[in-house]
């Protein structure tokens, strides 16, 4: 029997919040928890590096794709469904990935992996929003991105644990088991949140053509694609930034790594217990002209004959920001169309991914030595969500 998902003051009950999480969670941390046992893959295969990190790509492109995908399903086959059938399908190229006997088979049961496993972070969403009003949107939102963000930044850690005692093979498993799991809590925990009537009557692609009608969702999109690209800026390029032009250890480099990990995850539960007292667009409208200058910040110190250390300072600050823009960008986005959330989930997340994929190799443009291009980029990408948050201040009061 499924659990009742409100609680008396209109909030999502904990049952359906921790599930809602485990959803958004699997598809980030099946991205990079196999990354330390790409020497293992090339070694068994024979390959070449960039044979394998085809199967990385695969994954991301397939992400991308299924998020579109299930999306537009979900507003027109009702959530449940597709996320059944989006996970089911994820247990099984878990298998397949695990069982392949050449890369070519990896890197096809990647590509399914990532695009039946984001059924589970886009219909997430979308499920949010079914359920959820105005600052409760924002506050379960916030969590749920919250969570999202920091599983592909915990995943290398994890991996590297799991490399030695069961190698890539069983990591693969393990992601099979994973999806096994939501599988089960999705049946034990959800009902249907998209009644009949509430459906799309405009064709499985008719949602998309609907957001493009919403100037509201299509600004709030924007500037939560632009905020996520300023963190995935610094996240490829983090370990030449501070080993190599700060001159610090892997040890500290981790442990500080891991500080602005928490600064993300304190941003976002401070930002979900905030927005009770405080309206999501106003935090939206401090925190993203915060994070531009946080940015300067860095491009000044990157450029200025001072010692290469003090970029750690705006570095935490400016990830922070993120945590304040991500959940309620997101969030106020989806909640100008919940006519057409899952089409509005799936753009938003291809969205994501896409302008991730653009930034990530721009910060190494000019070779390991220097923090310039990485502050460039991540200055340029504020700089669109402060015009963004300006913007949308100005149009809605």
């Amino acid at each position: 029997m499924p659990v009742r998902a409100l609680n008396r003051q209109g909030g999502l009950r904990a049952p359906w919040v921790l599930v809602l999480a485990f959803l958004a969670t699997i598809a980030p941390l099946a991205t990079d928890l196999y990354l330390p046992s790409f020497p293992r893959v090339q070694q068994e295969f024979v390959a070449s590096a960039s044979g394998v990190q085809l199967t990385l790509t695969g994954f991301l492109v397939g992400m991308a794709a299924g998020q579109l995908a299930f999306g537009s399903l979900s507003d027109k086959f009702g959530r449940l469904r597709p996320l059944l059938v989006g996970t089911v399908g994820a247990i099984i190229s878990s298998a397949v990935a695990a069982l392949a006997p050449n890369l070519e088979v990896l890197i096809g049961a990647r590509f399914g992996q990532g695009f039946l496993g984001a059924a589970g972070i886009v219909i997430a969403r979308a499920i949010i929003v079914d359920l959820t009003h105005g600052a409760e949107t924002a506050r379960t939102m916030s969590l749920m991105m919250t969570v999202a963000g920091v599983a592909p930044a915990i995943a290398p850690s994890i991996g590297a644990l799991l490399e030695d005692p069961i190698g890539w093979r069983g990591i693969m498993w393990t992601l099979a088991a994973l999806f096994l799991l939501m599988t089960v809590s999705v049946f034990t925990v959800f009902r249907e949140t998209l009644p009949p009537e509430r459906r799309g009557e405009h064709g499985i692609l008719g949602g998309f053509a609907q957001l493009f009608r919403v100037p509201r969702y299509l600004g709030y999109a924007g500037l939560f694609a632009t905020s996520f690209a300023a963190m995935m800026t610094y996240i490829p390029a983090s370990p030449f930034v501070y080993q190599v032009v700060m001159g610090l250890s892997p040890l500290v480099y981790g442990m500080l790594f891991g500080f602005n990990a928490v600064g993300l995850i304190s941003a976002g539960y401070i930002s979900s217990r905030l927005v009770r007292r405080v309206p999501a667009q106003r935090i939206v409208a401090l925190a993203a002209p915060a994070l531009l200058v946080f940015c300067v910040a860095i491009l000044a110190v990157a450029l200025l004959p001072v010692p290469h250390w003090l970029l750690a300072i705006p570095i935490w600050f400016a990830v922070t920001s993120v945590g304040f823009l991500m959940g309620n960008s997101s969030a106020l986005a989806l909640d100008a169309v919940r006519h057409v959330s899952g089409s509005g989930s799936a753009l938003l997340g291809a969205a994501q991914f896409v302008f991730g994929a653009v930034v990530s190799p721009l910060s190494g443009l000019a070779g390991e030595h220097t923090a310039v291009p990485m502050a460039l980029v991540m200055t340029c990408a504020a700089a669109v969500a402060a015009v963004l948050a300006l913007a949308l201040r100005r149009r809605h009061g």
